[in-house]
C-alpha cells in the first residue's frame, strides 16, 4: 500500500484567499483548528481544540518547511497516534479559471504509525475529507 495519501479539490476562490485559509491563525480555526500563531516558514506552529471544559490543548503540531504564498505550503504533521514521529503535509494551490485547484499530499504515514497503519490511514482519509469541504464551505464563502 502506497502510504501518501492525496486528495484534490477545485475552490472558487483565489489561490490568495485560499492560502489565507490554509496559513492564518484564525482562519484556520474556522475550518480546521485554530492555530496558536499564524504558519510561517521556518517556525513551528501547533493547532489547538478546546475540551468541553475549556482547556486548551494541542491537537496538531510540527514545523513550516516551506511557505511559497500562494502556491505552496509543506508542514511536518505530528499528531497523538504518531509519538514524536513526523508526517509531512504538501499543500499545493494552483490556479484555474475562475478558481483554485488545492492538491494535499501526505506522506509518512505508515512510517509514523507503529503498526497500525490501516486504520490510521483510513481515519486521516476520512478527517481530510471532512477538512477539505469544510475548508471549501469556508474560502468559498469569504
Amino acid at each position: 500500500m502506497t502510504e501518501t495519501l492525496t486528495k484534490t479539490a477545485i475552490f472558487a476562490a483565489t489561490p490568495e484567499t485560499v492560502w489565507e485559509f490554509l496559513t492564518d491563525k484564525d482562519k484556520l480555526g474556522t475550518w480546521f483548528h485554530p492555530a496558536r500563531q499564524n504558519l510561517a516558514e521556518g517556525e513551528d506552529y501547533e493547532l489547538i481544540r478546546e475540551s468541553e471544559d475549556g482547556v486548551l490543548t494541542r491537537q496538531i503540531w510540527g514545523k513550516v518547511l516551506k511557505a511559497d504564498k500562494p502556491n505552496e505550503l509543506v508542514c511536518t504533521f505530528i499528531i497523538g497516534p504518531f509519538g514524536d514521529k513526523e508526517t509531512t503535509v504538501t499543500w499545493t494551490l494552483t490556479p484555474v479559471a475562475g478558481g483554485t485547484k488545492l492538491t494535499l499530499g501526505h506522506e509518512g504515514i505508515a512510517a509514523a504509525s507503529h503498526g497500525s497503519s490501516l486504520s490510521l490511514m483510513m481515519a486521516l482519509d476520512h478527517g481530510w475529507d471532512k477538512h477539505i469541504q469544510s475548508l471549501r464551505d469556508a474560502a468559498n464563502n469569504k
